[in-house]
Order: structure tokens, then C-alpha cells, then sequence
């Protein structure tokens, strides 16, 4: 390569421009370079690398702007990635709490439905048990509109309502609320209460609960009080037949025990109310069996009396006489009464007694049916309390129709009119 820089400058003459001639074999080429070009080639280089050392030294000297704009990258990768995990996590929540109120409602919507079906098998034994005490007690089963309404009870099924004392069993899609806890409440109006789903749920079930607990409370007051009116009962008819001198088996030093009712920690409150109340009725059966099983009742129920038991004036030979029984103003015909069940010891003509039945009732003790015009028994037949024997007639040693009516203990006769007077006390209790 050859380069001519042209002529030296000299005053007066023109500046030629440099020539750039270049040789390859045999080809040779040539350009000419003018001053400003190469004015303006060398400020853009000078530029160029200016701008370079520049920026080269700025992000030398400033490299943690790097740093910054990795760790404010880093920082908000991590924020979206906490944001995203606190999302999981309510979904978590919000997801197992719905488990949690399933299986909560699931729990009590079934521990409902086992205390109402408790409740139905209780008035199922109760049902029985009451109906004795009203035949026991000689009261009607509907008195207080039937025995069932006694003792208050749910309703068998759960979408019927049971009237027990103002009580009634709104069971009706408690089940379905077990698998939808809150699709129950969906059709009731959220602006009536301001509590949420899950209170008024809690709240309902409490209110249930306390029914139930009310209506298991009056079933068991109502049985110890059956009880304990049929344990009064049972004394009150001891009591008045101790009172004239008359004794039941039940008075006896074998059944000497008692005291008052304490339910064993580990029993059935309940089941042991139950046994209680019909013990007591056992008991009460017997004392009443007893009671009826002793000659109290009237043998001519409405009649007058026209002579008591005692010494007085014979009404045929006029002289002081023992009269061992009473007599019973009455018409012939009309009908004599056994006073309590027993057996016929007799039934015939007896001397001054005329046609005459004897009854013996056992414990020693008979009764005597004189001056009959008829006899309807025979000796060895089975005589039920109120079961007609004869009729009134005057027969034998008398002045006119009337029924002459003797009770004896031991063969000795007593005073028939204290066993009348005690049937006619405790006439309502038996």
C-alpha cells in the first residue's frame, strides 16, 4: 500500500486533499479521505468509547442495582407465593369446618332421633303398666282423655307433631340437615334473626333438647307419683281395716321392710322408677285382693236397717235376747248379696234361721244369709263378692220379710255392722 500526502502547503496556494491509494496485484484502487470526515469518524469513536468507559464504570462502581432489582423479583415471587398458600389454607379451613358442622349436626340430629325412639319405648312399657294401675285403682283409662295423655311422649315418627302438654317434635329435616348442615336453614328468612345458620341450628337443637328432658322429667315424676299415691292407697286401706281390728297377710312380719326410694348410682334411673311403680301396684293389688277377700260389703245395698246386732227386745216372746246379727228392712224377692267372695258351707233349712246360707271367706271368718224365701246356691259352690245367694223371704223364726245378715270370726259371731261401715269408707279406694 502507498500513500502520497500530496504538495506542501505554500502561501497562496490550495490545500490538496489526502489520496488513499491501495495496491493488490494488479489492481490498483484509490480514495481520496476529506477533513471532515475524518473529523467526525474520529468524534464517534472518541464518543463511542467515551459512552463505554462510562457505563462500564457506572455499573462497576453501582452493581448492587442488580442485586436490588433480583432480590425485589425474588421478593414478589415469594409474596405471590404466601398469598397463594393463605388461599389453600381458608379453602382448608372453610372446607373442614363444613366437615366439622356436617359431622356436629349429623351427631345431634342422631342423638335426637335415639332420645325420641327412648322416649316412644318408655311410654310403650308405660302403656301397660298404667292401664293396670287403672283397673287396680278401679279408675277409668280415659278419665283425663286416656291413659297415653297421662304420661307425655313424642311422636313415634319424627315429621309428626306429638301433643305432650304443649310440646311438639319438629323433627322434620333434621336428617337431611346431617348431610347438608345448611341447606336446612335455606328457606328461612336470614332478616328475622340476626344470629347465623350455625347458632340458630345450635340454638333449635337446645330448645329440643330441653323438650325432651322435660317430657323424660314429667314421665318420671308422673310414675313415683302413681307410686306413692298407690303406696297411700294401699295404707289407707290397711290403716281403716287395722283401725276395726281387722288384719291383712301383707301386715305380717315377713314383708316388715322398706323405707324410702334411692336409685342405685349405676341403674337406670327410669327402669328403676318402673320396678318401683309396679311393686307398688303389686302391692296394692294384694292389699285390695285382701281387703275384698273380708266380708265389708252390703248384702242389700239401699236398704234400711231395722235391728242391729246386741241385746234387745225379742220381737216374739218379748224378753231380753242376743240378736247375733242385723237385719235388713227389704220386700220378699228381693235379692241377697254375698259381701265377699268365699265358698258355700251351707245352704238350706237351719231352724230359727229358715232357708239359710253360710258362706266361709277363709281366715276364719263367715258370713250368714237368713230367713231367705229362695235359695240360688249349693253347698260347695264358689261365690264371687256381689254374687246373688237367695232372695228376702220371712222363714224360720220371724215376724216379716227382712234379711238377717251375721258376720262370725272363729264360729263367734261379731257386729256386722262395723265391717258394712268399713266397706262404705273404703268403697272409693277399692
Amino acid at each position: 500500500m502507498t500513500s502520497t500526502s500530496g504538495q506542501t502547503s505554500v502561501f497562496g496556494k490550495r490545500r490538496e486533499p489526502h489520496t488513499v491509494i491501495i495496491a493488490r496485484g494488479d489492481r490498483i484502487s484509490h480514495f481520496t479521505i476529506r477533513p471532515w470526515l475524518a473529523a467526525f469518524l474520529g468524534s464517534a469513536v472518541a464518543a463511542v468509547t467515551v459512552g463505554y468507559l462510562l457505563a462500564t464504570s457506572y455499573l462497576v462502581f453501582r452493581d448492587d442495582l442488580i442485586g436490588a432489582a433480583i432480590a425485589r423479583q425474588a421478593r414478589m415471587q415469594h409474596a405471590y407465593e404466601d398469598r397463594i398458600s393463605a388461599l389453600r389454607a381458608q379453602v382448608d379451613r372453610i372446607t373442614s369446618r363444613q366437615l366439622l358442622d356436617q359431622q356436629l349436626m349429623e351427631t345431634k340430629v342422631t342423638e335426637l332421633l335415639e332420645r325420641q325412639s327412648k322416649l316412644t319405648q318408655r311410654h310403650g312399657r308405660l302403656e301397660p303398666i298404667l292401664d293396670r294401675a287403672g283397673k287396680i285403682e278401679g279408675a277409668s283409662a280415659d278419665t283425663d282423655g286416656g291413659t297415653a295423655d297421662k304420661v307425655p311422649v313424642p311422636a313415634a315418627r319424627p315429621d309428626q307433631r306429638a301433643q305432650a302438654d304443649g310440646f311438639s317434635s319438629p323433627l322434620l329435616g333434621y336428617a337431611s340437615a346431617a348431610a347438608s348442615p345448611f341447606s336446612f336453614w335455606s328457606g328461612r328468612d336470614s332478616t328475622q334473626s340476626p344470629l347465623s345458620e350455625a347458632d340458630r341450628a345450635d340454638k333449635l337443637f337446645v330448645e329440643i333438647n330441653q323438650s325432651l328432658r322435660s317430657i323424660e322429667n314429667e314421665q318420671l315424676t308422673k310414675i313415683t307419683t302413681l307410686a306413692d299415691d298407690a303406696y297411700e292407697t294401699a295404707d289407707k286401706i290397711a290403716d281403716t281395716l287395722a283401725d276395726a281390728g281387722l288384719t291383712l297377710e301383707t301386715d305380717s312380719s315377713k314383708s316388715a321392710m322398706g323405707g324410702p326410694f334411692f336409685a342405685a348410682a349405676n341403674s337406670s334411673v327410669f327402669d328403676a322408677k318402673v320396678k318401683e311403680l309396679d311393686g307398688a301396684l303389686d302391692m296394692l293389688d294384694k292389699v285390695k285382693r285382701e281387703a275384698r277377700s273380708l266380708p265389708i260389703a252390703n248384702p242389700a245395698p239401699g236398704r234400711s236397717i231395722s235391728s242391729t246386732f246386741g241385746v234387745r227386745k225379742d220381737p216374739i216372746v218379748g224378753m231380753p235376747a242376743m240378736h247375733s246379727g242385723m237385719d235388713f228392712r227389704a220386700p220378699t224377692g228381693y235379692p241377697a248379696l254375698a259381701t265377699a267372695a268365699g265358698v258355700v258351707t251351707k245352704a238350706g233349712w237351719n231352724g230359727g234361721y229358715g232357708r239359710m246360707v253360710e258362706i266361709d271367706h277363709g281366715n276364719g271368718l263367715s258370713t250368714r244369709y237368713a230367713h231367705l224365701s229362695r235359695i240360688d246356691v249349693t253347698e260347695g259352690q264358689s261365690i264371687d263378692l256381689g254374687e246373688v245367694v237367695g232372695e228376702v223371704g220371712s222363714s224360720g223364726r220371724s215376724t216379716g220379710p227382712h234379711l238377717h245378715y251375721e258376720v262370725r270370726r272363729d264360729g263367734r259371731a261379731v257386729d256386722p255392722l262395723r265391717y258394712v261401715k268399713i266397706g262404705k269408707k273404703l268403697e272409693q279406694l277399692l
